[in-house]
């Protein structure tokens, strides 16, 4: 089931990014060859007009196929050059080329819309000023690998309703605590096993977990964030005007992410093991789905946004790496010899796949 979720995200994903190219390209006029999920070998696919729609078997992405934008002899001179994709003013290229990017973040902000249409969790701290917040509950949002919380089988989302301890049967109740009390109960009993209560979905479940000094502030700790986060629900116009900001601050903060990750692989400090393929995200997905509809369209907006900042990064073959090529042909009053941007693409795309099939390896070795 988990797998045919992921398989539903990622083809209203990467259909709706491939048509923002699509609809932008047909609409200046620009041949557009194919439609196509997946990567090849072709599967099954129909052709209507000029355009073929495919799928294909190897479900990891999509393309649209556009006339000249990987430029050859034929799209510069050829009888239909007139419709080509490099023969095209800057501004129209770039247009194109940002489309598939913009209509990730459109699907972000209408699935987080809809989402405080129907009652998104969110942290009490950030809501709206006046709104109502209901269902407040002290909730985990990450747990440290290998922490205390995590080797305990803690994980986040869950909902801490108590903590009690079995030497002296101290106990604290969700009803009068916060993240706070929470941190300065755990410093206290350092070394002491804890039996934490919690909800997860819907579910009661009880771990029991030992808190140790980290190395840096020599404080007990299990290895948790927390917030007091409960459910916002908004009329649609509030609900929009929300969804845009929420959607904003995601892109931002994604954006920070992958620039840490860069540069921190520049510097040869990069973990693989922060990052996740396909093989992982059906892992998360079957989570999020566990919480409930809102939070699975949450999860798929976050996807979303980051298709959209991974697309615009500068690298040949994504998006951002075309649009570079672009700046670079305004900058230099020509264009880049077709042989040597075609060239860059096809190597860039090999270093994608093999960054893909690396990835996936990590997230199986995760798995056994």
């Amino acid at each position: 089931m988990n797998i045919l979720i992921f398989f539903i995200i990622l083809l209203v994903l990467v259909i709706s990014h491939e048509f923002g190219h699509f609809i932008v390209a047909k609409k200046s006029g620009i041949r557009v060859d194919e439609f196509s999920f997946g990567f090849p070998p072709k599967l099954f696919g129909k052709k209507v007009g000029e355009t073929s729609y495919n799928f294909n078997a190897l479900p990891f992405g999509g393309y649209v196929k556009i006339f000249g934008e990987n430029p050859d002899e034929e799209s510069i001179n050829g009888p239909d050059s007139g419709r080509s994709f490099v023969n095209k003013p800057k501004y129209i290229q770039a247009f194109v080329l940002f489309a598939g990017v913009a209509m990730n973040l459109l699907v972000a902000w209408v699935l987080l819309s809809v989402g405080f249409m129907s009652g998104l969790p969110t942290s009490v701290g950030s809501a709206p000023k006046g709104a109502i917040i209901e269902n407040q509950a002290l909730t985990i949002t990450s747990v440290l690998v290998d922490s205390p919380a995590e080797k305990a089988g803690m994980k986040t989302g869950d909902k801490i309703i108590s903590l009690e301890t079995q030497n002296d049967s101290t106990k604290l109740l969700s009803s009068n605590f916060g993240a706070e009390t929470v941190q300065n109960f755990v410093k206290n009993h350092n070394g002491e096993e804890i039996n934490i209560s919690l909800i997860r979905g819907s579910e009661p479940v009880s771990v029991n977990v030992i808190p140790k000094k980290n190395d840096t502030e020599n404080i007990a700790m299990i290895g948790i964030s927390m917030d007091t986060i409960g459910t916002l629900k908004l009329p649609i116009h509030k609900a929009l005007w929300e969804g845009l900001k929420l959607t904003w601050h995601v892109t931002v903060m994604t954006v920070v992410g992958f620039y840490n990750l860069i540069y921190s692989a520049i510097l040869g400090q990069a973990d693989m093991s922060t990052l996740t393929g396909p093989v992982g995200i059906v892992g998360v997905v079957g989570d999020a789905a566990k919480f409930g509809f809102v939070y699975l369209l949450s999860f798929t907006a976050l996807i979303s946004v980051n298709l959209a900042v991974i697309n615009l990064i500068p690298f040949p073959a994504l998006d951002g790496g075309r649009l570079l090529f672009l700046l670079i042909e305004k900058i230099k009053g020509s264009r880049i010899k077709p042989q040597v941007a075609n060239i860059a693409n096809a190597i860039g795309f090999g270093l994608l796949m093999l960054l893909m099939v690396v990835i996936t390896y990590h997230d199986i070795v995760k798995l056994l």
